[in-house]
């Protein structure tokens, strides 16, 4: 009995997990290229994509590495993390995909041109 409640609470828990919300991803992204990159020596890749978003042109890279070449099109995003340096003149922003299976993808933003 004194074990039943504690896996009750575990069981609940992992029944509860709801997926991402969609509305939430209220960016479109436009994937136009893309592309795998080597990490060092590893046979591990990350993805490296020439994106727009609003109509501007971004560099975009995976902070994870699936190993894997994500195709172009438009994709649901979301800002998870954005930062600004003394004076907005230095940014940190990432971005959150948000896959048609419901699995999500984060990508930093690694470079930006008009």
């Amino acid at each position: 009995m004194k074990y039943s409640i504690p896996l009750l609470l575990i069981l609940c828990s992992a029944f509860t997990y709801a997926a991402p919300n969609s509305r939430d991803y209220n960016t479109t992204v436009h994937v136009i290229t893309t592309r795998m990159v080597r990490e060092g020596n590893s046979v591990a890749h990350y993805q490296l994509l020439t994106v727009t978003i609003d109509g501007k042109k971004y560099e975009l890279e995976s902070e994870s590495i699936p190993n894997f070449l994500l195709m172009p099109g438009d994709y649901k995003a979301r800002i998870v993390d954005d930062k600004h340096g003394a004076g907005n003149y230095d940014s940190w922003r990432v971005y959150e995909f948000l896959f048609p299976n419901e699995k999500t993808r984060q990508f930093l933003v690694v470079g930006q041109s008009e």
